[in-house]
């Protein structure tokens, strides 16, 4: 009778299982084996879902139901095999963390694992593109004052802590442009002049000017470019100096500073060089091209992060900053922030609303697009709930407001937006652990082509090793590394959010880009959830009237949709008061009607406590074929008949199911139904495969039973009912009404019930996977070929060299194009 887990609201009940996951220290463990033994120990144990142990982090995270086993329980197994765990003190917190001062892979990776070694923290993540590390954290051992502390340590800045998704980064941004628009200004005025007076031959009017009076113009010419316009990178890398640490601001500064005082000493103590018999050549242009085109890349791609976030900021910016309340019967205009629930609250078409509330009083229609990405405007009237955020298109109406500041909608959405910006999805960590230690291996590689120059390279010697040395430091900059993967999480989960589809995190992106198998649960998911009594049959001798007023009579005490269904049609009709009912998730429902028992469900339970007459079986049989669940009724131990309810397909089913199909995935459906009823489903929908007649508790084994065939698994479901098998897929999916998120067990939220978003999120998934790769490949590809061509390696073969203007201006469009890149997912069509 039950397709879902949650099958009734008696007390006694059994309920669905809930599900919490918490990170746990392991002490004692000696080897990768010793992580496999507490996996597999806990993978077995009653209550637990899934459990993971990271033997380099020493950490323990593990999913299981808080009803069958606790902590201390999970501790207690852990204990027998030897080892010790240290519990969590409270539940894990996320703070959401911004951060200036990070310049590329290197910084990124360097906070990342300095927030990581702090006690308490189970997980850290650091977003290059957005400013924002993401941490999850024990409260009882850690807290933001430490992250502070360990931020600064490493020579940045903590701009804001806490989950509000306001941040200063955001609000900063056009200060932080206005400073890099003032420093360009100073950089290309003078670049290009500078640039102009060291290039005599090519310009002939300059050899008119004296050289010694020309070396010492571009002398001054350069010193503000050098010490105003690139004072950030010779301030970051003083400060990397200070903290023993190296990034992007040491290659630039290292090479820009080479050139600037090679070039000062020739101009002001040239009789070394004379008396050596070298050129009097200096590189202020190189010094001043350098940072004119750096800075100029870092204003581009500051830019284009900034319309990569845009997605929160426009749904933050929604709310108004104004909301008119009812006091004391008068009307008073407040600062929406001033809001308290249980306020009355008056909106007037065209306003957007303060709030989350319930109309009370008036009709409208509201346009939810913001949210669901739906364009049709949705009807509201007296107990509809809305949303703050949303536009009133007509309509004066009075609401009660129930939630506001962070815990609205619309706020909640954007911080979980913001985290999923802030997430780190598994194909960046090849490009972390290069980032980790590409700046050494860059400067090594720049004091060896130094080395190699100076004693193989033809003359001037000293000349071309420093215009070596120098490009070789500028265009191996690691930001366009670091930049791959977030930038294209940041858009990508924009983007859906955009589209009505809040994505989690962004392993979720890359998941979903992986999957091979979409598994559907039926009722609410398929269906509409809403099924109706289609046919009423009594036994013979047995009137239908009667038979349906002993259904409802029992079927009156559960919540469950296919009760509510038999309650609705008994409409109307009085009903006897059944005593000492209990239920039987899965099969059905059990009482007491004037001494004798009453049983309604699932033909094969009933059947087993009631004979079945034949004809009815035949009945049974022909109905169940014909895509109908059969409840059977008996009383005092005699089948009195059976009913027939039947839910309504989605409208739009079949068609996701052929776009599913179109996309390459095996579309299956899981169902609590039986046999015939579950094939007469998937012969309609015509999809591949079905499960049925499986318990809620099972669903999420049966998952497990596909994983294991190596297959990736998608599963839908209402997000809720299916928690346990949403948290064991690969992919889990919920849809959602758009005010109740339930993100709790699902890693993507569908803001609006329509199944055209699934395979929406498949093509969003995909194309976001394509867009990093695509970026890792340029990255790791611009650094694989760029640096040889700096070191002169196919000078002796080709003659080839790299000028370092040229290598300043080839990195900073580097790090543009990759963002750049990643911003084409905001146009890329999803099916």
């Amino acid at each position: 009778m039950n397709d879902s887990p949650e099958t009734c609201s008696l007390p006694g009940e059994s309920k669905a299982p809930l599900q919490k996951t918490d990170f746990f220290k392991v002490s004692g463990m000696g080897c990768a084996a010793c992580a496999a033994r507490i996996e597999k120990i806990l993978r077995h144990a009653p209550g637990v879902f899934e459990a993971s142990v990271n033997f380099a982090a020493q950490k323990l995270k593990v999913t299981y139901d808080p009803q069958k086993i606790s902590p201390e329980d999970i501790a207690a197994l852990v204990k027998k095999e030897g080892y010790e765990l240290i519990a969590p003190r409270a539940q894990r917190e996320t703070a959401l963390v911004t951060i200036s001062g990070m310049s590329c892979a290197a910084c990124a990776a360097r906070v990342e694992k300095a927030l990581s070694k702090i006690p308490g923290v189970f997980e850290a993540s650091v977003n290059l593109a957005s400013a924002k590390a993401r941490i999850i954290y024990d409260p009882g051992l850690t807290g933001p004052p430490r992250f502070r502390e360990a931020i600064e340590k490493e020579g940045y800045r903590l701009l804001e802590l806490g989950p509000r998704p306001e941040t200063l980064l955001a609000s900063s941004e056009a200060e932080r442009l206005s400073e890099l628009k003032r420093r360009l200004l100073v950089a290309w005025s003078l670049g290009p002049l500078i640039f102009f007076l060291s290039m005599e031959k090519v310009f002939p009017v300059v050899s008119q000017i004296p050289p010694d009076l020309r070396r010492v113009i571009l002398f001054v010419l350069t010193c503000p470019v050098e010490f105003y316009a690139g004072w950030e990178f010779l301030k970051g890398a003083f400060e990397g100096l200070r903290h023993r640490r190296t990034d992007m601001n040491t290659l630039v500064s290292l090479g820009t500073l080479s050139a600037f005082f090679y070039s000062a000493v020739v101009t002001f103590w040239p009789k070394p060089f004379v008396s050596a018999g070298l050129p009097l050549h200096v590189y202020y242009d190189s010094a001043a091209m350098i940072i004119a085109f750096v800075l100029l890349g870092r204003y581009l791609e500051t830019r284009a992060r900034g319309r990569a976030t845009e997605a929160v900021r426009k749904l933050l910016s929604l709310t108004p900053a104004m909301a008119r309340v009812i006091r004391e019967g008068q009307e008073v205009e407040i600062p929406a922030e001033a809001l308290l629930p249980g306020d009355l609250v008056l909106v007037r078409p065209g306003e957007r609303l303060p709030a989350d509330g319930v109309i009370i009083e008036g009709e409208t229609a509201i346009d939810e697009s913001m949210l669901t990405g739906e364009s049709l405007p949705v009807e509201k009237a007296p107990g509809a709930k809305v949303i703050g955020g949303t536009l009133n298109l007509y309509g004066a109406f009075r609401f009660r407001v129930e939630k506001v500041g962070q815990e609205t909608t619309l706020a909640t959405i954007a911080r979980l937006v913001e985290e999923a910006q802030g997430s780190k999805a598994r194909i960046q960590r090849l490009a972390d652990k290069v980032a980790g230690i590409f700046v050494p291996i860059v400067l090594s590689i720049a004091a060896l082509t130094l080395a190699v120059w100076l004693l193989l390279g033809p003359e001037p010697r000293l000349t071309n090793a420093l215009l070596s040395f120098v490009s070789v430091l500028v265009i191996a900059c690691p930001c366009a590394m670091g930049l791959a993967t977030p930038a294209a999480v940041m858009v990508g989960t924009g983007r859906a959010a955009e589209t009505g589809i809040l994505v989690k995190n962004a392993l979720a992106l890359e998941e979903g880009a992986r999957v091979r198998v979409c598994l559907f649960d039926k009722t609410g998911t398929l269906t509409r959830g809403r099924p109706e009594v289609r046919g009423i049959f009594p036994a013979e001798g047995q009137m239908a009237e009667e038979l349906l007023r002993l259904a409802a009579a029992l079927e009156v005490h559960s919540e469950h949709p296919l009760s509510k269904a038999i309650v609705e049609a008994a409409r109307g009709l009085e009903l006897p008061k059944v005593q000492n009912v209990s239920a039987y998730p899965g099969q059905g429902l059990a009482g007491d009607l004037k001494g004798h028992r009453l049983l309604v469900g699932k033909p094969d339970w009933v059947g087993k406590r009631a004979p079945v007459p034949q004809i009815l079986q035949e009945k049974m049989t022909s109905e169940a074929a014909s895509g109908r669940t059969v409840i059977l009724v008996a009383l005092r131990d005699e089948v009195l008949g059976f009913l027939t309810i039947a839910d309504t397909l989605r409208p739009e089913a079949k068609e996701v199911v052929r776009e599913l199909k179109e996309l390459g995935l095996k579309v299956m459906m899981i169902t609590g139904d039986n046999q015939p009823t579950a094939a007469a489903i998937a012969r309609e929908l015509a999809l591949d495969d079905f499960l049925a007649e499986v318990m809620p508790q099972a669903k999420a084994e049966k998952v497990r039973e596909l994983q294991k065939e190596g297959l990736s698994i998608m599963m839908v479901g209402d997000g809720i009912n299916d928690a346990p098998a949403l948290a064991q897929a690969d992919l889990g999916v919920a849809l959602s009404s758009g005010t109740d998120i339930a993100l709790e067990s699902a890693d993507v939220a569908l803001m609006r019930e329509d199944l055209r978003l699934v395979p929406q999120t498949i093509s969003l998934c995909r194309a976001t996977l394509r867009i990093i790769k695509q970026n890792l490949f340029w990255a790791f590809g611009y650094n694989i070929l760029a640096i040889p061509l700096a070191a002169g390696l196919f000078y002796p073969l080709f003659g080839w060299r790299l000028n370092p203007m040229v290598a300043a201006a080839a990195m900073a469009m580097s790090s543009v194009s990759v963002v750049a890149n990643a911003l084409r997912l905001k146009k890329i069509a999803i099916h």
